[in-house]
């Protein structure tokens, strides 16, 4: 508790109103690889506490969309363009929720979900992975074509496999730690950009 007290961003997350400091992971990705715009349909996967979807809001201002999912009743938001469902991104009735809320394709899809934490490492990463995997498929399945996608993944010996997924359904992939992660913290994060136009 007293390192998070000290930390920055989890200071900067209170005092700007974030609900979380991860909120500046996904603003600090954003501003180098700018994946987010104005005017943008955002799908955010592992909504709770809410920290990314006040970011992406941020960004897609009045004209965006943001919808976030997460299995965890979210607080609800007070901008009018944001909405949360709550469901099991591994469920298909989650994924047909999604599409009857997006009033067209998505332009990015954005994941930070996460396992429920084990300590043991070759379980969380094997977790982690399978948990992008699912993100992955929402993401081929809402995304307009040349949409982006942005997912947490956990070092590990799995991820190169993942990585080389992504590098078939998107134009650009890169590896993305954001200063706002802490340094021991074995997360990373991918970046899918230009979703390919193929037949899935």
């Amino acid at each position: 508790m007293q390192e998070r007290k000290r930390d920055y961003y989890y200071k900067k997350a209170k005092e700007e109103k974030y609900r979380s400091r991860a909120a500046y992971k996904l603003l600090q990705a954003i501003e180098k690889y700018h994946f987010i715009k104005n005017g943008d349909v955002v799908v955010d996967l592992g909504t709770a506490p809410g920290g990314w979807v006040q970011a992406a809001r941020k960004i897609v201002g009045n004209k965006g969309f943001v919808l976030g999912v997460d299995l965890k009743p979210i607080e609800p938001f007070p901008d009018r363009n944001v909405r949360t469902i709550i469901g099991d991104i591994s469920e298909e009735e989650t994924l047909q929720q999604i599409l009857e809320f997006l009033t067209r394709k998505a332009n990015v899809v954005i994941s930070d979900v996460s396992p429920n934490i084990s300590g043991i490492w070759e379980i969380d990463h094997a977790r982690q992975i399978d948990l992008a995997q699912q993100a992955l498929e929402i993401a081929l399945k809402t995304l307009e074509s040349s949409g982006n996608f942005f997912v947490k993944v956990f070092q590990g010996d799995m991820l190169d496999d993942f990585v080389e997924k992504m590098k078939e359904h998107f134009e650009v992939m890169k590896v993305i730690k954001p200063k706002a992660s802490r340094a021991k913290s074995s997360e990373i994060f991918l970046l899918g950009m230009g979703l390919k136009d193929v037949a899935h």
